[in-house]
């Protein structure tokens, strides 16, 4: 098939060329934000799916909305597939080339998904962000990687940092165990293991391992003793992409104003960090005032329990943040209310509150999942029938969801007025997560999202990529419009549509 075009794609120069020159069985590539690892991931299966006959690539994320999600893979592979000859099938999630190629998008959402594709023989795997799958499901996947059309079967995936995964033990040996940074000369080196029993021998010779691989059996004649697999790890951060700078240079001021732990995790690439308290808020990353402006935007979030406290117990507290938003996009925390009662008493609490609060204030309180959650939400939008009352589905674990309240804080973002609750809502927040009581980092982080909607649902870094892209298409200028030349076909057919 012909095209009347030429497309030339390259990678970059560095990481993003050494990941895609790398003839490890397995190659694992990024360990930081904005290095390029999704590019590169894209990139990859174009070596063979246009030339090789029934060349087979399949893309992994934990879900698919992972995978459709504006600026995701699926909208990633529209840059490029196409201008190779790639056909696109939208139902089935997968590209189809001439020669029988295809490049499939699919999920693991559970670790039972794996066995939908017992029998099936995939030339390339890829799996977008590692660490979100289960050991399980990746070495499964590895039993699926094999290949009939003549490419050597292999796998390619893409990380952020996560010191808790088995990905961090898995590439420990490439990283410093000290300041949990990749190590540069080991980078793009070959190791070789076997996995035996679910327990995995390193050498740094495929040879030493063909013993253990073996474990004393004897093969059939002419059969040649199987090779230990190779693995290596390319780290990249967001100064290995230049050609994303050049497009966005606010993107690393938005890596830089992250939550520590993020910001040491997707900007330095440390996989040995973990949460600990002072890392999400600071006290003096917010200025205490007397005063806020009279025109705010105003929520008041509650973080609900509904237990008494007792000699016995140490139960949950009710916390409602009052948090405004400036027509500059501050954000000042008002007051904040807590306690630890019945439901019927904080029923009342919550309709004071409101009473004291007066009608522009929303009030919004998080609603568990399930009907006894819909039958709460209900109730308590009734009792409190003269006021602007949004429930809300929380998701996302409690580190992802302070994420913004705590990149706002460190930005100087945040003012909080003077208050005898001040202490307190300190202490919990420089606290957080090593104490046993969190409620008022959970309605912080629910105020926010109920100014910024568009938090929902996203994990801190997955919001700032997204705004970082979105400035992006601002910037880039109007596309030029071809004027056709006298006397050319189109000049012609444009007279005929003029009449």
């Amino acid at each position: 098939m012909a095209f009347p075009f030429s497309a030339k794609i390259s990678a970059q120069p560095g990481p993003q060329t050494a990941f895609l020159r790398s003839g490890a069985d397995i190659c694992i590539y990024g360990g930081a934000a904005g290095g390029g690892k999704t590019a590169g991931l894209i990139l990859e299966p174009l070596r063979h799916v246009s030339r090789v006959a029934n060349f087979t690539a399949v893309f992994f994320r934990r879900t698919m909305p992972q995978i459709t999600n504006p600026g995701a893979l699926w909208d990633e592979s529209l840059k490029f597939y196409p201008r190779l000859g790639g056909t696109p099938h939208l139902r089935m999630h997968e590209w189809r080339w001439p020669r029988g190629g295809k490049i499939k998008f699919s999920h693991l959402q559970f670790e039972t998904t794996v066995y939908d594709w017992q029998g099936a023989q995939i030339t390339l795997i890829c799996f977008d962000e590692l660490t979100h799958f289960s050991a399980h499901q990746f070495f499964y996947m590895v039993s699926r990687n094999r290949s009939t059309c003549g490419v050597r079967p292999y796998i390619r995936a893409t990380c952020n940092p996560d010191a808790d995964s088995w990905v961090a033990d898995f590439l420990s040996w490439w990283i410093d165990p000290e300041s949990g940074r990749p190590i540069p000369e080991r980078a793009g080196v070959l190791r070789y293991f076997v996995r035996i029993a679910e327990k995995i021998v390193w050498a740094d010779r495929p040879e030493e391992l063909m013993e253990d691989l073996l474990q004393g059996q004897e093969l059939p004649p002419g059969v040649d003793p199987p090779l230990p697999m190779s693995v290596t790890f390319i780290p990249a951060t967001v100064f290995d992409n230049p050609a994303l700078l050049r497009v966005n240079p606010e993107y690393l001021a938005w890596l830089l104003s992250l939550p520590t732990l993020e910001r040491a995790r997707l900007l330095a690439g440390n996989w040995k960090i973990r949460p600990a308290a002072g890392l999400y808020f600071k006290r003096e990353w917010c200025a205490v005032v007397d005063e806020a402006p009279a025109d705010l935007d105003i929520v008041r979030y509650w973080d609900l329990a509904a237990t008494e406290k007792t000699e016995l117990n140490d139960p949950d507290w009710t916390v409602g943040v009052k948090l405004g938003r400036d027509r500059s996009g501050g954000y000042w925390v008002l007051d904040m209310v807590r306690t630890r009662a019945n439901p019927g008493d904080v029923e009342l609490l919550l309709f004071n509150t409101a009473t004291q609060d007066g009608k522009r204030v929303t009030i919004g309180f998080g609603q568990d999942p399930g009907q006894a959650g819909k039958s709460q939400a209900q109730h308590l939008v009734r009792a409190l029938s003269g006021f602007t009352v949004r429930p809300a589905t929380e998701s996302g674990d409690k580190l992802t969801r302070f994420g913004p309240f705590s990149s706002q804080c460190r930005a100087g973002n945040v003012k909080i007025r003077r208050g005898s609750w001040n202490e307190e809502l300190f202490r919990i927040l420089e606290g957080f997560p090593d104490l046993a009581h969190d409620d008022e980092v959970d309605a912080c982080s629910g105020a926010l999202e109920m100014l910024n909607p568009q938090m929902i649902g996203r994990n801190v870094y997955e919001l700032y990529r997204q705004q970082a892209e979105a400035a992006a298409e601002r910037s880039k200028p109007p596309p030029v419009q071809s004027v056709p030349q006298p006397g050319s076909m189109e000049w012609f057919e444009e007279q005929k549509k003029k009449g």
